[in-house]
């Protein structure tokens, strides 16, 4: 079983494959699945912006890709120049997407700062209330 320290830990080691030539601000993402497979993901920005990606979605994008369906937890940190002194929740987007393929009672999400000795646990349903998800279109 992967403690959440060292989800955070790997969430950290993510930091360094960000991509962030424009904001400078690096966000680390590991992705537990109910197997124990852990997939990381760093951001990765574009110079048009909008075509930028979380390191939520990266991280789960490539856990989907290799058919990966049940998850159990993700931790996230981040910051200006790799610098996770302070918690970095996921934005609205990367929680629809966790929605999508998690069950909101029962996914957590770790937000770690002070370079991990600190860690707030959610549940995906804490942060993301009243969701839309694939049961509403049945």
């Amino acid at each position: 079983m992967v403690s959440n320290s060292e989800l955070v830990e790997k969430a950290r080691e993510a930091m360094n494959m960000s991509y962030t030539p424009y904001s400078h601000f690096t966000v680390g993402a590991a992705l537990l699945c109910d197997d124990g497979t852990i997939y990381q993901g760093g951001n990765i920005e574009n110079a048009s912006y909008g075509a930028a990606n979380c390191a939520e979605r990266t991280a789960f994008f490539k856990a989907v890709s290799e058919g990966k369906r049940d998850f159990t937890a993700i931790a996230i940190c981040g910051g200006p120049n790799k610098d996770d002194t302070d918690f970095c929740p996921p934005c609205g987007i990367c929680r629809q997407v966790m929605r999508e393929f998690c069950d909101p009672g029962r996914f957590r999400i770790l937000l770690s700062a002070d370079h991990g000795n600190q860690i707030r646990e959610y549940t995906l349903e804490q942060i993301l209330p009243v969701s839309f998800g694939p049961d509403d279109l049945k």
